[in-house]
């Protein structure tokens, strides 16, 4: 590499994402069928559409504020309110963010000095460690396992913790393993939470998609809230991965540090985007449900079908993923999907790209048609037959 030594360091040695190696292979190929993206099939809503087509025939294309539009941001507390029954003050809790990924960039960038210790419970989403590091952190995994149902422990909690440690990253719904987490098993850990004083980052952009019972954040807890930060997002309730819109929810003191890593290399979400999620936000309570609906039926069909052809699945509780085990063909998790595409044009993504604990499992998504879903169990059951 010409420019090897003058590269930052820390750039050079982070991995390249493993959900994208197998998604850019399977692109460069005919007739490959991909469960690889977490991406909704839904077209965005008409009437969410119609309101960034407005704005833009309007003319509403300059600048907004730095936090966003006073009137999204109103309209996500509400949303919050109203959904989970948590309080924020619009005018100081609130930073619309480009996607839930600025989100998380820009939090870990405000709260970490150089050393800190992250808690990441693993199997977790792929950014995280690289955006952890790229702050100055240290990524700290914990092992998250079916037998627990994905769910983080007391125990495995406490046991990670040093005097270095600074915040623990929380995903419920969990992306890879769709595992959640109820008000019991939060309110076992907020007391260690509580007791070492950790930042605590909860990323809740597969909330909605919380398939039995109510979905839990770990903000409703008034003891810890002023040192939790929610992220969330329109991507994955409203299928607007495209339009780049997340937010924070968070004390006002931390809004305002973030802020300013956020004015300047961001400057303001897109401004049709942020109408269009105003649009959203008020008024796609009806949308979340008609896409919740069809997800959980997918869920169900490829679970079944999962354990059918013998690849032992756990029952996901949230998000769109499942996270079968491939343990009794003796391959490697790499191994496994490399083969998978090379004989059978069937991409997924090995578990191994989610950090060592999701070594022996692949992540599938179903945010696809029930069609594709059966074409591609049809291919995995001719493989693992073989």
């Amino acid at each position: 590499m010409m420019f090897e030594e003058e590269i930052n360091q820390v750039v050079r040695y982070i991995k390249p994402s493993g959900i994208r190696k197998f998604f850019d292979i399977a692109k460069t190929r005919k007739n490959v069928i991909s469960l690889g993206v977490g991406e909704p099939d839904f077209i965005t809503p008409w009437h969410i559409r119609e309101a960034a087509i407005y704005a833009i025939e309007k003319g509403r294309t300059f600048y907004t504020g730095n936090k966003g539009l006073l009137e999204l941001r109103i309209g996500i507390c509400n949303y919050y309110k109203r959904r989970f029954n948590i309080s924020y003050d619009p005018e100081a809790n609130v930073i619309v963010t480009v996607g839930g990924s600025e989100a998380i960039d820009i939090i870990l960038r405000t709260v970490l000095k150089p050393g800190d210790e992250v808690i990441l419970p693993t199997p977790a989403y792929v950014a995280y460690a690289a955006i952890i590091e790229m702050a100055g952190g240290k990524v700290v995994e914990t092992e998250l396992t079916e037998e627990n149902e994905f769910k983080l422990t007391p125990e495995a909690l406490s046991k990670v913790i040093t005097d270095k440690t600074k915040a623990i990253i929380l995903n419920f719904p969990g992306n890879p393993t769709g595992g959640i987490m109820t008000r019991e098993d939060y309110a076992k850990i907020v007391p260690i939470l509580k007791e070492h004083d950790l930042f605590v980052i909860t990323d809740e952009i597969y909330a909605e998609l919380t398939y039995e019972g109510k979905h839990v954040s770990i903000a409703e807890f008034d003891e810890i809230k002023d040192r939790v930060v929610v992220i969330n997002g329109f991507s994955k309730a409203y299928s607007m991965t495209g339009y780049r819109v997340g937010y924070i929810l968070a004390h006002k003191d931390i809004v305002s540090m973030a802020l300013k890593i956020h004015q300047y290399t961001i400057m303001c979400a897109t401004t049709p985007s942020q109408y269009a999620a105003i649009e959203a936000v008020n008024n796609g309570d009806n949308d979340i449900e008609v896409m919740f609906t069809s997800f959980k039926q997918r869920r169900n069909y490829i679970v079944k079908e999962l354990n059918r052809i013998g690849l032992k699945t756990h029952m996901p509780m949230g998000a769109f993923y499942v996270f079968p085990s491939i343990k009794i063909t003796g391959l490697k998790s790499e191994e496994f999907c490399e083969k998978l595409l090379n004989e059978e044009n069937l991409a997924l993504v090995p578990g191994n790209a989610f950090g060592e604990a999701g070594e022996g499992y692949v992540r599938i998504s179903y945010a696809y048609s029930l069609d594709e879903i059966k074409q591609a169990l049809a291919k995995l059951e001719n493989f693992i037959n073989k």
